[in-house]
């Protein structure tokens, strides 16, 4: 499960199930908090363990959404021979795109 500190002056986490339903809070005292840099608005993962419940920092990482233009240039860039070069530029035409108006480097 992965939650949110939500900043109550209880220190309370508002979980978020994979169904995206609120669940109820847990909570965590102060000192605690303080010391792992829990902070209002960090985002923590609930372990099931075999000891109890782990609740740690969680990492999270921006993705990236690709743009056909992006796409257009990983197809183009990735090429490991010439016909693989020209079967990548008809994909780029198809994505709608002149793939010479793409920067990339052509296979020697």
């Amino acid at each position: 499960m992965i939650t949110r500190y939500s900043g109550t002056k209880t220190g309370g986490f508002r979980g978020i199930g994979e169904g995206g339903q609120a669940r109820g809070p847990i909570i965590v005292p102060a000192r605690l908090r303080r010391h792992f840099g829990i902070e209002e608005g960090s985002i923590v993962i609930a372990e099931q363990k075999d000891e109890g419940i782990l609740i740690r920092l969680a990492v999270v990482v921006p993705v990236e959404k690709y743009t056909p233009e992006r796409k257009a240039e990983f197809l183009l860039s990735n090429v490991t021979g010439e016909s693989d070069y020209r079967r990548a530029r008809r994909t780029v035409h198809k994505l709608g795109i002149d793939p010479d108006s793409i920067p990339h480097r052509r296979p020697v």
